[in-house]
């Protein structure tokens, strides 16, 4: 029997943004993205090259007045294709854990695709929200996104920036870890029968 492909399609269109998304999670890590924010299609290309994610994001926003609504909605939306793309979880490994280095950075990404969204982030220095990265993106975007992903996705996540100093290394290092922790968890485990719960469902 073939396993049922693990893709899914969305489009979101609100008056601050109209977004469509496209990921297969059993791919090679392709992408193409443009959302108007580049050091966020930066960011975007890095989850899907190390998370093995093919993913295609299309964003028109207002990002002439700021980028949080691009940025947000997109983590809303791509949030709800991973959990769509996910079915039912069956034969999953359920959990990843990653430690990802930039230069000085340092991020741990723990992943557990649960079916109840938890985000837990923290390690990042003072101020690093209000850093302003590669003219467009602000360092609070990070937080933002990965909110909004963890909650549409319905993933517990803990993320741990352990070092940096710089914001764009700082960034590049979560998004990464991130990935590759997610690159785990989803990934099918020959060894797993079924959904890996007591509960029965994820």
């Amino acid at each position: 029997m073939t396993a049922a492909p693990r893709t899914a399609s969305l489009e979101r269109s609100t008056s601050e943004s109209q977004i469509s998304v496209s990921v297969d999670l059993e791919g090679s890590g392709s992408s193409q993205i443009e959302t108007g924010v580049p050091f966020f299609d930066h960011m975007l290309t890095a989850f899907a090259r190390h998370s093995l994610t093919d993913l295609t994001v299309n964003a028109v926003g207002d990002v002439h007045i700021d980028v949080h609504h691009t940025v947000e909605d997109t983590g809303i939306l791509l949030g709800q294709a991973i959990l769509e793309a996910l079915g039912d979880k069956a034969g999953i490994s359920r959990y990843g854990d990653a430690l990802v280095p930039l230069d000085e950075a340092l991020a741990q990404a723990v992943v557990d695709i649960s079916g109840r969204p938890y985000l837990v982030h923290s390690g990042e220095p003072a101020g690093f929200e209000f850093h302003l990265i590669g003219g467009h993106f602000t360092g609070s975007m990070v937080r933002h996104f990965f909110e909004a992903l963890t909650l549409n996705a319905r993933l517990t996540v803990h993320l741990e920036l352990r070092a940096g100093r710089d914001p764009h290394h700082i960034a590049e290092a979560e998004f990464k870890a991130f990935a590759r922790a997610f690159r785990e968890a989803k990934s099918l485990d020959p060894l797993v029968s079924g959904v890996p719960s007591t509960k029965g469902a994820l």
